[in-house]
């Protein structure tokens, strides 16, 4: 018993340690991503101190600086890491060298790990890559779109990247919004797109959804607020996954709504607590950045996982030889099945090797500065976290003390010209239903407002030709007018270019009409549910058929017949069923369904 036992601690130890000592993993960076390699010897730091992953073995990273244009460099950087021995690739963050580290990969069966956008719609065999996929981020783009319930706005972008980014609003042009306007236009070259950002200006359009890298951001924002469209009217989507990072806070007191989506959430404590412990050299985490730490622990965790089922031999390779490292698909096929939680959430794959199942943070920028005000994921979609009490706070504090321009139309008894033997300028020169409505609501909002009559003194309705709309609806598209009180009809045209609230009073044409009194009924009621002619045309049925039956059985021989067949004395005399009256009974029988004593032969 006791050897048998011995056996089995033996066999146990044999296979439960059979990783080297030093487990090497290479990265790939660019000369300028200090913060990206940095954080990837912090997760190999934070690996090899949890005891719990990888006990007896720690991870050595192995760091080359390659050029992101330099494809050939890059190649030979992989390959002195194969010789060295490495069980995984790390990086580069550029597109045009990845493919060629890509290549390699797959030939020598090296687990290679990016955290960079891709666009590609399939992933290759040794490839896992951190980054959500275009077609879902795009998803969540087009969710938050309709939520809003925008009917029309201008896609800014900076790159063909950027269309792929937004290909499914690009799709609901011909779904969804192919009844409003969708404007496209690209951000050129120089730094200086006040031009641009004039001509949608001057499009009166006031959506706007910005696709540009992160360090563009602030500039596009800014040359924004100096052309005039950081308004209370305007509203940004800014996709890029890095908004938190942005120093936003110029923008915070504009009412501008600003919007975007995050990855990576700063306020956890798991993130806070990796923050404090990185030290001062780290006060904001990109998303890139996040996904680097992640990948080192989704390695960990496949390799440890992948240790304890099989025995694992890491030896270095050489590109010209034609050998390769036979546990790299089995490593590639944990990292796909594993499930941690990392900085960036839950991580996991399907079975095509796309992230699934993660969940983006919904911001917005606030007077508080950037605040998350609800979440996204593929099943459930936009779910905003603030209630309806926190909503109308925040819209009651971004009216306060603001003056609104309050366009009207002379129309009795709603507004009216005040009669005085002075001269009136100003709110005092108006009286009216209107003007006292206006005057209550801004008592309890808080805001103050001027009074401004329609120029050409009209309602407002849509010209064909021109495509533009005349009075009161004109002030208010071309941003003259804040709002309007008055008596406007709420017609479909006029609901599809602005936001109408309740009506204070409904006309229509009404038919009045006095309610019938019940009379007693008569004699005759129970021919009310037929019409004269039709009882006169069942009376008139029912004698012919009846007439023609007795007819019929006058010349029918079969209806003649002894009335005493058994009597042979009886005369020979024979008698007919059918008579007048018989055949009417029969037919009134017939016509009840209540049968009769006789029927025609």
């Amino acid at each position: 018993m006791k050897l048998e036992i011995f056996v089995w601690i033996v066999h146990f130890a044999s296979r439960a340690y059979t990783l080297p000592d030093t487990i090497r993993i290479g990265g790939l960076f660019h000369p300028n991503d200090i913060n990206q390699e940095n954080v990837f010897k912090h997760a190999i730091h934070d690996v090899n101190a949890n005891r719990l992953i990888l006990s007896r073995s720690n991870l050595s990273g192995q760091v080359e600086k390659v050029s992101p244009q330099d494809s050939f460099h890059a190649s030979k950087r992989v390959c002195s890491l194969l010789r060295l021995g490495v069980a995984a690739v790390f990086g580069p963050q550029s597109a045009q060298i990845s493919s060629h580290v890509q290549s390699i990969c797959d030939t020598m069966e090296i687990p290679h790990l990016e955290t960079r956008w891709d666009y590609k719609l399939r992933r290759e065999s040794c490839l896992v890559n951190l980054y959500p996929h275009p077609t879902v981020l795009s998803k969540a783009y087009l969710d938050l779109v309709k939520k809003w319930g925008w009917k029309s706005f201008t896609i800014i972008y900076e790159s063909n990247e950027g269309l792929v980014r937004l290909q499914e609003l690009l799709k609901a042009r011909n779904g969804a919004f192919s009844a409003y306007p969708i404007t496209i236009r690209q951000l050129g070259s120089s730094r200086d797109h006040r031009p641009l950002l004039k001509q949608i200006k001057n499009s009166a359009e006031s959506h706007i959804i910005l696709d540009c890298s992160t360090e563009k951001i602030y500039d596009v924002l800014k040359q924004a607020q100096q052309i005039g469209m950081m308004s209370d009217y305007h509203s940004y989507l800014i996709t890029s996954l890095d908004l938190h990072t942005i120093d936003l806070d110029e923008f915070k007191y504009g009412g501008t709504n600003i919007t975007g989506f995050r990855l990576v959430n700063p306020d956890t404590p798991v993130v806070q607590k990796v923050l404090k412990q990185w030290g001062e050299n780290f006060t904001v985490m990109s998303t890139e950045t996040a996904l680097i730490y992640d990948a080192v622990h989704l390695f960990a965790r496949a390799l440890h996982d992948l240790d304890s089922s099989q025995k694992i031999d890491i030896k270095p390779l050489s590109c010209d030889a034609s050998d390769t490292w036979s546990h790299g698909y089995s490593l590639i096929n944990y990292m796909k099945i594993v499930e941690i939680s990392g900085l960036t959430g839950v991580i996991k794959f399907d079975n095509q090797g796309f992230r699934t199942d993660f969940e983006l943070d919904v911001v917005e920028v606030n007077k508080e500065g950037l605040s998350k005000i609800g979440t996204w994921n593929s099943s459930q979609g936009i779910n905003f976290t603030r209630s309806f009490v926190e909503a109308y706070s925040s819209i009651v504090d971004n009216l306060h003390n603001k003056t609104l321009v309050v366009t009207l139309i002379l129309s009795s008894p709603y507004t009216m010209r005040r009669e005085s033997s002075l001269k009136l300028v100003g709110n005092d020169q108006f009286e009216g239903y209107a003007i006292d409505l206006i005057y209550e609501i801004s008592k309890l909002l808080g805001f103050n407002y001027t009074l401004k009559l329609v120029p050409d003194g009209r309602y407002g309705s849509y010209n064909e030709d021109t495509k533009e709309w005349d009075g009161m609806m004109g002030e208010l598209l071309q941003q003259r007018a804040d709002l309007v009180v008055a008596d406007l009809t709420i017609t479909y045209d006029r609901e599809q270019a602005v936001d109408f609230t309740m009506p204070f009073m409904n006309l229509g044409i009404s038919i009045l009409y006095r309610k019938p009194i019940k009379q007693p009924p008569n004699l005759f009621s129970f021919l009310s549910p037929l019409s004269l002619d039709v009882w006169i045309y069942m009376a008139t049925a029912y004698l012919g058929v009846s007439v023609l039956l007795y007819i019929l059985a006058r010349f029918s021989p079969y209806e003649w017949e002894n009335p005493h067949p058994c009597n042979s004395e009886a005369p020979d005399v024979f008698e007919n069923k059918f008579s007048l009256n018989n055949s009417l009974w029969f037919t009134i029988g017939s016509l009840m369904q209540q049968g009769s004593d006789m029927a025609p032969k």
